[in-house]
């Protein structure tokens, strides 16, 4: 059996494209190594009653049109929570609670009354950056009228942001957050704030330069209409991909599990199918990857069938991921030292300061991790009661500092970091270490084993500069097509990043179709 194209991986990005393709009359079908789709963006048993978001655990970037082209609440997507409040805890069981534009609690009064300025003039500047994540990045030399259009329309967006936010935006584009919130802000709750959003998920740190810029990347996202809200969907964030799919497969399109791609065959330097692990081969005339940019192109297409340099180029991107995941099944809800029972149904940041988040970043260059990690806590049961049984609850972490390569390695380091980040909560919660019933932790390391993050990266490569638009995944490859006729990335490693987005996704299927018109 031949398809017009085959999706590598049902993660969200995949099914998004499958379902664009689909969407547009093609036979499309979507190959998932594992028996679950979703991806990243899946909700797992943790314990007999207990549902988790096994990585991913919170919404913020999805894109408004995917959302509607799709039909995504047709779906089944709905939310259990949106636009959550996020709360800053300080060690000494002080708090910050901020709610979009209103700040309140430990916080000098000029800080307050700051605060909303600053915000606002963020989201206005990430607002007009909005425009280039459905575009493929135009090429620097050899565009065409259309990419030349493209250029012209992301100049204008930046531009349009007016003579005064646009110097603003080009004064801090590059700086590291660090500078950007110590110019602005003397309370340290809402210092650490502003840090923990911009190096989440990332091998950064408060001082790296460009953490800005990773700010203002996911200041990008809405719920609903509410730029930079966060939510939290309704069964996990495995109801995203499963509404994806939903969708997908009503516009035609098929997916089958537990069906691993060993290689993609290559003739006369074209794509003509995949080989699965099985020994199968299907036929397609393209082939669309969601996979890393290197485990596509040197692993399923072979270094053979590419250019030595362009091999080199992928060979050399930098994803080396640094966050952990921890899931806790708690037999009863955590009593934080300084919090309400209302604030549990909210973000929930652990840092400190600035300062704090340094150094654990420090600690993570060499090998180790802090003993007193950055957290990004949600507690999803709070408003979803279908996530662990009555009186019970889920609390879901990312834990920030995990390095990718850890010193003896994770086999021998797993229990001591579980050990670790457990006394961190367990100090600003005191009992919460004896009501655990149940745990999955995931360092970098599983994330790449079980999902193919290439690093355990987020983002299949480090947000950074010199590896953003036109520069991602590589220079001379931004625009999803590779440099083997037929075969196409759609994942995180290409414009414009991670997140549970789904534009690359989408991009990517208006590649393959532009090349289905020209043909």
């Amino acid at each position: 059996m031949s398809y017009d194209h085959i999706v590598i991986g049902a993660g969200h990005n995949g099914l998004t494209c499958a379902a664009y393709l689909a969407k547009s009359g093609a036979r499309v079908l979507v190959l998932e190594a594992r028996g679950q789709a979703g991806g990243a963006s899946v909700t797992a048993a943790l314990a007999p009653g207990f549902r988790s978001s096994a990585c991913a655990h919170l919404l913020y970037q999805l894109h408004p049109k995917i959302v509607t082209d799709l039909a995504l609440a047709q779906q089944g997507l709905a939310f259990a929570a949106k636009d959550l409040p996020t709360i800053v805890l300080g060690d000494d069981g002080a708090a910050l609670r901020i709610q979009g534009d209103a700040a309140s609690g430990e916080i000098s009064a000029r800080d307050a009354a700051a605060w909303p300025l600053f915000f606002k003039r963020l989201k206005k500047i990430a607002k007009h950056l909005q425009p280039m994540l459905l575009m493929a990045p135009p090429r620097l030399a050899g565009r065409d009228f259309a990419q030349t259009v493209d250029l012209l329309k992301l100049g204008l967006a930046i531009r349009s942001l007016g003579r005064a936010d646009m110097r603003e935006f080009l004064r801090i584009a590059a700086m590291n957050v660090y500078d950007l919130a110590a110019d602005n802000f003397e309370s340290p709750l809402l210092k650490a704030r502003i840090a923990a959003d911009a190096v989440l998920g990332t091998n950064l740190g408060p001082r790296s330069p460009g953490t800005v810029l990773s700010l203002l990347y996911r200041l990008t996202g809405a719920i609903d209409g509410v730029q930079g809200a966060l939510a939290l969907p309704k069964g996990g964030m495995g109801a995203v991909t499963a509404a994806l799919a939903k969708a997908a497969t009503a516009k035609g399109a098929e997916i089958r599990l537990n069906a691993r791609v060993a290689r993609i065959i290559v003739e006369d330097h074209k794509a003509v199918g995949v080989t699965l692990e099985s020994g199968e081969t299907i036929a397609a005339a393209n082939i669309i990857s969601n996979a890393g940019p290197a485990a596509t192109m040197a692993g399923l297409v072979g270094a053979k069938h590419i250019d030595a340099g362009f091999q080199r180029d992928v060979s050399k991107i930098r994803a080396k991921g640094a966050a952990a995941k921890l899931n806790l099944a708690l037999d009863r809800a955590p009593a934080f030292t300084g919090l309400t029972e209302a604030d549990l149904a909210g973000r929930i940041l652990i840092g400190g300061s600035v300062e704090a988040i340094e150094e654990a970043f420090d600690a993570s260059k060499y090998g180790g991790w802090s003993k007193a990690p950055m957290m990004e806590i949600v507690i999803p049961s709070m408003t979803d009661a279908s996530l662990a049984p009555a009186g019970a609850h889920v609390l879901s972490a990312i834990v920030q500092y995990a390095p990718y390569r850890v010193t003896g390695g994770w086999a021998a380091n797993r229990e001591a970091f579980l050990a670790d980040a457990l006394a961190r909560l367990e100090a600003l919660a005191p009992g919460i270490r004896a009501s655990v019933v149940a745990h999955d932790l995931k360092t970098p390391a599983d994330l790449e084993a079980e999902y193919g993050m290439p690093g355990g990266h987020w983002h299949h490569g480090e947000l950074a500069i010199d590896q953003l638009l036109m520069l991602r995944p590589v220079a001379g490859a931004a625009r999803y097509a590779m440099p083997v006729d037929g075969v196409f990335l759609c994942g995180a490693g290409c414009h414009p990043g991670g997140g549970v987005m789904g534009a690359a996704g989408y991009n990517a299927a208006r590649a393959v179709l532009a090349k289905r018109r020209a043909a």
